[in-house]
This record gives C-alpha cells, sequence and structure tokens, in this order.
C-alpha cells in the first residue's frame, strides 16, 4: 500500500520512535516538582523546548506546548485579539486557511468581532497588497498559513508581514505544512505548528508568541508552559516531537528536491494521460510533496475508493464525498475545478516506483468510472425558445456538467445552454468547465428548485 496523504499526517519518522520509547522511563513525573524525578522529566522537556525553538528560529522561553496544532492556532488567535482589544477587534484572513483558523474567526465575529477575508488567485496565493488594504486602524490581528494544505502553493508571508509590521498589527503564521521543510521567513509575530504534519507523534502542538506581542491568555490560568497552555505535559511525546522535526529538518534539503522531481512528474503526465484534468496550485512556489488535480466527469468518493483498492491512500477537496457534501473551501476560493479532486501529498522516502505505479493505474480508473457515468437521458434535454435546457436537478456531480459536455455541440456558436441543478458543486464546477473548455460562463439566475447556470458556447 503507497500512503500518499502525508499533508494530513505523515508517518511516525523512525527517529520520533525511538525517542517516544527511550522517553517513556525517563519523562513520566512531574516536571515542576523538585525530587530526582521531577528534575529528569524537566530536563527532557526543557531539551525538546530548546530543540524546536532552533528549529523555529525563536527564542526557547516564546515557545510552549500545545495539545494540537488545532488547539495552538485557537489559543493564539483567542490570546492575540484578547491582548489588544483596546486597539480594536478587527481580525483578517486568508479565504484559504486551514478551517482551524476560519472557525476561529467565525467564533470571533460571533462574538461581535469584524472579520475580513483576503480573496486569492486561481493559484491559490494571496496577493500582498490585498493584505495591506485590509489593514485598519482597529486590526488586532492578521493572519495568514506559509503554504496550504490542499494544493501546497506557498503564500508571500514575509511581505505580508512587513506590511503588518509597518502598521504595528501582529501577523500569526500557521505554519503546520511547512514547518518540517524550513524555517518561516519574515518578521511574523505568532506561529503555530503540529508535529504530526512532520513524522511527529499526534496530540503536539506548538506556539511562538514574539516578545513584544500583546498576549492575554484565555480561560483559566494554568501554572504550566508559561500559562498559555493548561494541562500536564506530555513529555514523552514532546520530546519524540523535537526529536522528529530536527531530524527530518537534516534531511529536509535533499529529500525536497527528489520529491519535487516526483511530483513535477505527476503535474506533467497526468493531464497527457488523462483528458480533461484541472491541475491546480502554483507550479513553481509550492511544497515539494504535495500535488492536486481535478478531472471532469468523475465522482470524487468513487474515484477514492478505486484508487485504494489499488493500493493508494489518497485525499480529495471534491464535494462528491460522503464526508464533503459541499466543494473544498480551498478549491472555492481558487474558482478551479473540484469534482473528481485528487490530493497526492507524498511521505518523506516515497519511493520512485510508487509514483510510477500510480500514473499507470490511475488513467484507466478514471476512463473505467467515466464510461460508468455515460450519457444524459434525451429526455432531460428540452428547448426553450433559442436556449437549451439541460435537466439536473437532484443530481449530484459530476452529473450536471457531464451533461453540459454532451449538449454543448447541439447548439450553435453564442447559442446558450440553461443547466438546472440543486447541487452546491455545480455553482463552482460549470464556470470551472467553462474556463478549461474554453466556453463563455454567462452567469447564475434563481430557479424555481436550485439554481440556473447560463453558458454562452463560443466554440
Amino acid at each position: 500500500m503507497a500512503y500518499f496523504d502525508a499533508a494530513s499526517s505523515a508517518p511516525l519518522h523512525p527517529v520520533a520512535r525511538q525517542a517516544l520509547l527511550a522517553s517513556l522511563d525517563e519523562g513520566w513525573a512531574d516536571p515542576a516538582r523538585l525530587y530526582r524525578e521531577g528534575r529528569r522529566a524537566r530536563m527532557l522537556l526543557d531539551a525538546a523546548r530548546e530543540t524546536a525553538a532552533e528549529a523555529v528560529g525563536c527564542r526557547a522561553d516564546e515557545l510552549v506546548f500545545t495539545s494540537s496544532g488545532t488547539r495552538a492556532v485557537h489559543s493564539g488567535i483567542a490570546g492575540v485579539l484578547a491582548g489588544r482589544r483596546r486597539i480594536g477587534s478587527h481580525l483578517i484572513v486568508s479565504a484559504v486557511e486551514h478551517s482551524s483558523v476560519l472557525h476561529a474567526a467565525d467564533t470571533h465575529e460571533a462574538g461581535g468581532g469584524s472579520v475580513s477575508q483576503v480573496a486569492v488567485g486561481r493559484s491559490g496565493a494571496v496577493d500582498a497588497g490585498a493584505y495591506a488594504q485590509a489593514l485598519r486602524l482597529d486590526t488586532a490581528l492578521a493572519c495568514l498559513q506559509s503554504a496550504n494544505h490542499e494544493v501546497g502553493t506557498e503564500q508571500p508571508v514575509a511581505e505580508v508581514a512587513a506590511a503588518c509590521r509597518e502598521a504595528g498589527v501582529p501577523l500569526l503564521v500557521d505554519a503546520a505544512q511547512s514547518l518540517g521543510w524550513g524555517r518561516v521567513e519574515g518578521d511574523w509575530s505568532v506561529l503555530t505548528g503540529s508535529a504530526h504534519k512532520w513524522g511527529g507523534p499526534s496530540g503536539v502542538g506548538l506556539l511562538v508568541v514574539r516578545k513584544g506581542v500583546r498576549f492575554a491568555a484565555q480561560g483559566p490560568l494554568d501554572e504550566r508552559e508559561s500559562g498559555r497552555a493548561a494541562g500536564f505535559e506530555n513529555i514523552p511525546a514532546i520530546v519524540a516531537a523535537a526529536a522528529s522535526l530536527r531530524a527530518v529538518r537534516a534531511e529536509a534539503a535533499q529529500e525536497a528536491v527528489r520529491l519535487r522531481e516526483l511530483t513535477e512528474r505527476i503535474r506533467a503526465r497526468v493531464p497527457r494521460l488523462v483528458p480533461d484534468v484541472e491541475v491546480v496550485g502554483d507550479p513553481e512556489r509550492r511544497l515539494p510533496g504535495i500535488v492536486t488535480f481535478s478531472c471532469l466527469y468523475v465522482d470524487g468518493e468513487t474515484l477514492l475508493h478505486e484508487l485504494d483498492r489499488a493500493g493508494f491512500s489518497v485525499s480529495s477537496g471534491s464535494s462528491c464525498t460522503s464526508s464533503t457534501l459541499t466543494p473544498s473551501h480551498v478549491l472555492k476560493a481558487m474558482g478551479v475545478l473540484s469534482e473528481g479532486n485528487v490530493r497526492v501529498s507524498l511521505p518523506f522516502g516515497t519511493p520512485e516506483e510508487d509514483v510510477e505505479r500510480f500514473l499507470r493505474v490511475l488513467a484507466p480508473a478514471v476512463a473505467g468510472m467515466r464510461e460508468k457515468l455515460g450519457a444524459p437521458t434525451a429526455e432531460k434535454v428540452v428547448r426553450d425558445e433559442d436556449v437549451l435546457v439541460v435537466d439536473s436537478l437532484g443530481k449530484r456531480c459530476p452529473i450536471p456538467v457531464i451533461e453540459l459536455a454532451k449538449v454543448i455541440g447541439d447548439v450553435p456558436v453564442g447559442g446558450l445552454v440553461r443547466v438546472l441543478s440543486d447541487d452546491e458543486a455545480a455553482r463552482l464546477d460549470i464556470p470551472a468547465w467553462c474556463e478549461m473548455r474554453g466556453q463563455e460562463y454567462v452567469g447564475e439566475e434563481s430557479a424555481e428548485r436550485g439554481a440556473a447556470y447560463l453558458v454562452r458556447r463560443v466554440s
């Protein structure tokens, strides 16, 4: 079985396993106690903090360990917003942040705060100038991921951090996906990370708050981790997290070259092997191990199951999955195709032969699925004056787009097709199909049920 979902959770690094087992015998005691066992545990905790701080590029007393990356994000956002409440209650996020950031933004807004969401282009990157324009006198905090978890696009953190610094606004960087590859550049103020993303154990997060940033920890006070992360520290897991971060960093430069070549191979060959595919994400400014593409006329959940049976574990941002009934917010914000979406994220050490086997398996899997889905029924296609109407009500992706593709040739150049659909995915996938196939997306109209999407034939 080839595991291609490292962006969700990387396999446990051998160094993490060794450190975890070794510290179980030494790190079980309370590090706050002064007796021998406590002092031994404290030494392990302090050493792990120094190791993690060196990898991040911060002072040891600026870094605390949390129970997860999500907890680090929530604590970091809430703490800075509370610490700067006299400045204002305005929060800035990008449209493609991890759900942990967006959920924290929703909570802030529900509590009376204001939130600005900065849009991204089709590559998934924000414009640093747009971030600068979003800054206001009452802006308490800005958030920006270092790299996107779904498409791998790297964000212009250094440029955004400079704009925020000039405006006197702290920038929180979610570095969960990139921290294993290197330090985050730029003059950021707060940083979060998650150990299971770089091969450490789950249940360990990092929260870094630079000296001078106003921060007020929320919730009941706790004397542990500088009062910023309540609860007894899981020292064996923390030691393993720090050890594995140091280990992957030592391998990162060489491994990045190798994995970048493998993902570039996928980016280049998938469109040649499989017709009607859109490869998404920035082709240059991206993480080494992530590549994402979407296949027209394919059910995302079925494709994932098909690849699983063939021996490949991948993930999807498609709305055609039982766990994702609406399109991925990342793909939606980018304005790219979501149906039949596949994210391949290669872990450290992925063999070249596994990638080659994946490329051999993908094309017949997609072709077989498209054949099974077939063409639309004739009675569902009717004429409404000079507009061809396709009734796709009650059908889920990718059927509405398939039916559109089947009939676009039945109208003259300049003619219109009106697609009726009550599937949320159609709102994203029909415009994306038009972009891919050189047709004109006219817009959306209200309908008795669902919505009507107008497409003009250009060629």
